[in-house]
């Protein structure tokens, strides 16, 4: 079932199995918390801003995108519970940043979340694809 999980069959082992369903280690940690996040932010009215804002969403992205990186390259490394902790840090930085952006689009922690992203995947994806074309 793809939307529960979007790991081909030689992955499955980045997935938490519950009956014959695979969960997605990462996103189990990161779309729960990420929503829950977003709900407590707006049920204690919090700041649209704080000086840690940047510095923290890129922080807390930062580990699942470091790991994702690695595991492109080394897939069967690190056991399913840091998956899933790395997601959660991922759900609490994008929970943040996307806060602010309903209701100020485009903010400055979101910025700083893409471009992290981008720096460190574009890399990863391009070596992955040479890897791939050679053989």
């Amino acid at each position: 079932m793809f939307w529960l999980s979007h790991h081909p069959p030689e992955e499955l082992d980045r997935c938490y199995r519950v009956g014959g369903v695979h969960l997605c280690a990462r996103c189990l940690g990161t779309y729960p918390v990420m929503f829950l996040a977003m709900a407590a932010q707006i049920a204690l009215r919090a700041p649209l801003a704080h000086p840690l804002d940047v510095a923290g969403c890129v922080a807390l992205v930062l580990p699942a995108t470091l790991d994702w990186a690695y595991g492109r390259f080394h897939p069967h490394r690190f056991p399913n519970a840091w998956r899933t902790a790395t997601g959660i840090l991922l759900g609490l930085g994008l929970g943040r940043s996307l806060f602010i952006h309903v209701q100020r689009p485009m903010p400055p922690a979101l910025l700083a979340q893409a471009l992290v992203v981008t720096c460190v995947a574009l890399p990863v994806i391009l070596t992955a694809y040479r890897r791939n074309r050679r053989g």
